[in-house]
């Protein structure tokens, strides 16, 4: 059904404005005189952009796209009107106009027309598993459950805006190395490709053996200068096969399996993803969730396929009457200092908050142990850089020295 955005003036006389799903503008049209508002201009939200966005499936893909700090705005605005009394549906009302994102626009404006329609506000979320994932909408279960939905909006919108706050922070530390890395490798391939050739072709008319590190620069050089094509195809194929690799099953166990084994990278991995899994596992509990049915949904969250399957098979041993931490100790996929703080929760009867503080725990030790990395990976590649630059500078000066010493 299309989506219609209007500007109106209400028997008041007050401006007003919002969007509205409609078979057509007049039905709109009607649909506002009935309710006492008067429009003044209706447009069909998809009209323009639309046309532009579609274009292309690329684009369509891109401009389509809700981003999760979307979601979380919305869900902290949310929780604000709702917890000063506004009703769902005049809350939801008063958002939409303020989306920036039209594709969440028209969303938002399903979810309402759902919950006017009579389903419930989870079961509105459902129908778009792709924007709200499960742990949202079983929350808000929850709270429509328990009547704290405000609540547990104020709590989604924490847990969403910690985990972002984390991944940016990480982006912000990698963003450096990367650039320079990039950078380094692209004037190091100038270098040999262009400028060493040039440099290097006074060798030829000697009649005298060259260095090795002359003639070892000299067929660098040369390669690169008539292969290149050949390292772009293979960077090229290596990022192909990866994405198809990611693709499968089978693929991804193996990825992932691999991750959690390179030193150092793989302890970061697995304490990001219990630090994801205690979380979340903590939220739903809160909120009164089952332990089985907030494990399922945790065990989804977690980012690493070897995690998730031990989570699952965790889930079943506790099924069965078995406590967490003795049903997660059977695994070597889980840090076990998350196990021994999850086994002190449950004997004292405060899983929830011993779950937050294994969060806080591994999330601050991941982006220690990054800012240590990041600290040591900055020299590491100015260093780098500096062996071949000398590497480069020694094979041109040598022979240019024993030149001098012949002619002396």
């Amino acid at each position: 059904m299309p989506v219609y955005e209007y500007k109106a003036i209400d028997i008041k006389g007050k401006d007003a404005s919002g969007v509205i799903n409609s078979e057509s503008a007049l039905s709109v049209r009607q649909k506002l005189r009935n309710s006492d508002i008067f429009p003044v201009s209706i447009k069909e939200v998809d009209d323009i952009t639309q046309k532009k966005e579609t274009r292309t499936y690329f684009n369509l893909h891109r401009f389509n796209r809700v981003k999760p700090s979307e979601v979380s705005m919305m869900t902290r605005q949310l929780a604000t009107l709702i917890s000063a009394g506004f009703p769902l549906v005049t809350a939801l009302d008063a958002l939409i106009p303020q989306t920036h994102s039209t594709a969440f626009k028209k969303i938002l404006s399903h979810v309402k027309d759902s919950i006017v329609e009579g389903n419930s506000f989870s079961v509105a979320l459902s129908l778009y598993p792709a924007i709200f994932p499960p742990i949202h909408i079983n929350m808000v279960q929850a709270g429509e459950t328990s009547g704290t939905l405000d609540i547990v909006l104020e709590r989604l919108a924490d847990i969403t805006e910690k985990q972002q706050a984390l991944n940016n922070r990480i982006k912000s530390l990698l963003a450096y190395p990367v650039l320079m890395t990039f950078i380094g490798a692209l004037v190091l391939f100038v270098l040999l490709t262009f400028i060493v050739p040039t440099i290097t072709s006074i060798f030829s008319d000697m009649n005298q053996v060259l260095p090795t590190t002359t003639l070892l620069l000299i067929a660098i050089s040369d390669l690169l200068k008539s292969y290149w094509y050949v390292i772009i195809i293979l960077i090229a194929a290596i990022i192909l096969t990866y994405h198809n690799i990611k693709k499968t099953k089978k693929g991804i166990y193996l990825i992932d399996k691999t991750v959690l084994y390179l030193p150092g990278i793989g302890a970061l991995v697995k304490k990001m993803a219990v630090a994801r899994f205690a979380r979340t596992l903590a939220s739903l509990l809160e909120n009164g969730v089952s332990m089985l049915s907030a494990l399922e949904i945790a065990k989804n969250i977690t980012g690493n396929v070897l995690i998730s399957d031990a989570i699952e098979d965790a889930a079943k041993e506790v099924g069965k009457g078995q406590s967490l931490g003795a049903s997660l100790a059977a695994f070597k996929a889980i840090p076990y200092l998350s196990i021994q703080m999850i086994q002190v929760g449950e004997q004292s009867g405060k899983l929830e908050t011993m779950l937050n503080k294994i969060a806080d725990l591994f999330e601050n030790e991941v982006e220690t142990t990054m800012i240590s990395m990041t600290s040591l990976l900055e020299p590491a590649i100015i260093l780098f850089m500096g062996v071949i630059i000398g590497f480069i500078v020694l094979s041109i000066c040598l022979p240019i020295f024993e030149m001098n010493q012949f002619i002396m």
